[in-house]
């Protein structure tokens, strides 16, 4: 293991370890444009020149290995006009689009200009132009005259999605990214390009102009669209964050967990965070004859506790037929098992959907389950048969069904729902299955609540709070609290 000096530090690293992640152990900065951890190197953007002490030239520190006895300096006049000058080039074709470019605000090279640049510019505006605001996929934008041709996105494609979508075309100061020819960026995990271009070269579609990041602020938390759990930061605008109406969560990005999902995301679970504000349950209601009517929380969770009690008290714990949700948190689930199955003495129980339709799975990242919590529902003892509650819910065997978040939109599963005596649903979004239910209580979506999800492997993973529910939705376990209390008044 060598031991190098960086900056005056003493740092031991691994062997094989590049003098830029040395650094970083050291916990010194050096910038990159080319350089991505998750990927090779390319050594095309000289960022990250340094110098070391017996060379005579600087070197790049990406592609420079560590080794016993070796003497960095990442700070001296010499690395700073190198890193000013190559600024300058990179610069020198770039539009001034910072006004109306969705990277402003989180872009490398306003960043760096501004710590290593500041120089008086020594060009005319008769910039080469390329292709504006291209869309190339479903997801992504390409604004060729932004480029400064990192590679890090052909890289990417060639690499990680091995989907070969970009490439390289012309030569010297000509070459430009673009499509191959006959092909659309569009595999399933194309938004991950849009992470790692350090420039506004490549943007989301769905994110252009929507809010500037400066208004936005970063969540971490655990991805809800399928069973592998990655981590991810939800960026929600903060302005809106506590008001209901309107959309809040304006993109979700990765976060790095080494044993997770490293550091990408598939495009299922970026872009599919729209329920977070879209058709949401914002209120408890009743069914009448004219369809759902608002109630306040007192006389929706005493409805609520009135058909549980009517079921136990006229007909017993076997004429409930309670279907949890592999959507719900671990210490929901927890507590939904304490109050119906430990409390009440429930005996039909279950959390699957065998209508619902399995994702695409790839031996990559996306899982076929598109359950964040399906190992945590089964880890509790919850499994069950879920089509069985549905027929005896049906047969009038079973008086009263309770459903968490479920949309059975099966024409069979609703036909059997359709029948039931009874039926209160928990969840968070307007549904086929909701629109059935006599008693709908408001659920909070997992950005608006703590809890922990269990991945298919096994390894629980905690997330807090990013913003409070919308209107007046309320946590699963605040919901099953309160009718906890009610159930209790019963039998004392």
């Amino acid at each position: 293991m060598p031991t190098l000096t960086i900056d005056g530090k003493e740092v031991t690293v691994t062997d094989g370890t590049s003098v830029i992640n040395a650094a970083e152990e050291a916990g010194i900065y050096i910038p990159r444009y080319c350089y991505h951890p998750g990927l090779s190197v390319a050594g095309s953007c000289r960022m990250c020149l340094v110098e070391i002490e017996g060379m005579p030239k600087l070197q790049i520190s990406c592609h420079t290995i560590a080794r016993d006895g070796m003497k960095v300096r990442t700070d001296t006049d010499q690395v700073k006009r190198a890193r000013q000058a190559m600024l300058e080039f990179l610069l020198s074709n770039h539009p001034l689009d910072c006004p109306v470019c969705d990277q402003s605000g989180e872009c490398d090279l306003q960043n760096f200009y501004m710590e290593y640049g500041l120089y008086d510019s020594r060009f005319l505006e008769n910039k080469k132009k390329g292709k504006k605001a291209t869309p190339i996929g479903p997801h992504v934008m390409l604004d060729q005259e932004r480029c400064i041709l990192c590679t890090r996105c052909v890289r990417f494609t060639d690499e990680v999605s091995k989907t070969f979508e970009l490439g390289v075309f012309n030569r010297g100061s000509n070459s430009v990214i673009d499509l191959v020819p006959g092909k659309v960026l569009d595999n399933p995990y194309s938004g991950n390009v849009i992470d790692i271009c350090p420039v506004g070269a490549l943007t989301e579609r769905d994110f252009r102009f929507q809010c500037r990041v400066w208004y936005l602020t970063e969540h971490e938390s655990i991805c809800p669209g399928c069973s592998r759990g990655c981590n991810i930061s939800v960026h929600y605008n903060k302005r809106k964050a506590h008001k209901a109406g309107g959309r809040r969560v304006m993109r979700i990005k990765p976060l790095f967990n080494a044993d997770i999902n490293k550091w990408w995301i598939c495009d299922r679970g970026r872009f599919g965070y729209l329920f977070v504000d879209e058709n949401r349950i914002e209120q408890p209601s009743i069914k009448n004859e004219s369809g759902h009517q608002s109630l306040p929380w007192d006389s929706a969770l005493t409805a609520a506790s009135d058909l549980i009690k009517s079921s136990l008290d006229n007909h017993g714990a076997s004429s409930i037929g309670v279907i949890f949700s592999p959507k719900q948190t671990s210490e929901e689930l927890e507590q939904a098992k304490k109050l119906f199955i430990e409390t009440c003495g429930v005996t039909s129980f279950s959390f699957s959907n065998p209508w619902e339709e399995p994702g695409q799975e790839d031996g990559f990242l996306m899982k076929s389950d598109n359950n964040p919590n399906a190992r945590g529902a089964s880890d509790l003892g919850l499994g069950g048969d879920t089509s069985k509650i549905l027929r005896k819910a049906a047969d009038g065997e079973i008086k009263l069904l309770i459903i968490f978040r479920h949309n059975f939109n099966n024409p069979e599963a609703l036909e059997l729902i359709k029948k039931a005596e009874k039926f209160i649903y928990i969840g968070t979004n307007w549904s086929d299955t909701a629109l059935q239910a006599d008693v709908v209580l408001a659920g909070a979506v997992f950005a608006e609540k703590d809890g922990s999800f269990t991945n298919f492997e096994g390894k629980k993973q905690r997330f807090t709070q990013a913003f409070l529910p919308t209107a007046e939705s309320l946590c699963d376990i605040e919901i099953l609290e309160q009718l906890s209390g009610r159930i209790q008044k019963w039998n004392s």
